[in-house]
């Protein structure tokens, strides 16, 4: 049926894991990835995003990103970088109540002649303590296809959280 999301993996994490890959991209229609609560092993830890080719993790220095930031601490922040490894959604860590969750749309990640990328949106409470909010955009800039996205912690592990991808 048109509009409905087809679940294609999902992933949920209770103990401690360097990194969680959903893969299962092999169509060109619209990815959709969701997180739900997830927390950082280590405190004040960045959740980041790479893409997978055969199942891999992508860690070249081809994602190029730019997102506005909302914070309840501070002023509005504008981010951008080009020809990272990695891209950062925003921190979290070990204290009570600290977690990241968010929605983030995946397309071209199929076709091996278009640059893959990413669209998100995605809230996180930080332990200092404030929220975070970040709307935005990845690109991966190689024109080949992907399978899959990659979630992994700036240092350190990811402790837990619910990760799911669906075809739209």
């Amino acid at each position: 049926m048109a509009g409905s999301l087809v679940q294609v993996a999902t992933n949920t994490v209770s103990g401690a894991v360097s990194a969680v890959a959903l893969t299962g991209i092999n169509t060109d229609d619209l990815y959709m990835v969701s997180f739900n609560d997830v927390v950082g092993a280590t405190n004040n830890v960045g959740i980041q995003l790479q893409l997978t080719k055969s199942g891999s993790a992508q860690s070249d220095s081809n994602y190029d990103y730019s997102y506005k930031l909302f914070r309840t601490d501070t002023s509005y922040t504008n981010s951008s970088a080009e020809n990272q490894t990695a891209v950062s959604l925003s921190n979290t860590g070990t204290s009570t109540s600290e977690s990241g969750n968010g929605i983030i749309y995946l397309y071209n990640f199929n076709s091996s002649s278009s640059y893959s990328y990413f669209s998100f949106q995605s809230a996180f409470f930080n332990a200092s303590p404030f929220l975070t909010g970040a709307k935005g955009q990845i690109m991966h800039t190689v024109a080949s296809a992907s399978d899959g996205i990659s979630f992994k912690a700036s240092s350190g592990n990811i402790a837990s959280g619910t990760f799911t991808l669906y075809k739209v």
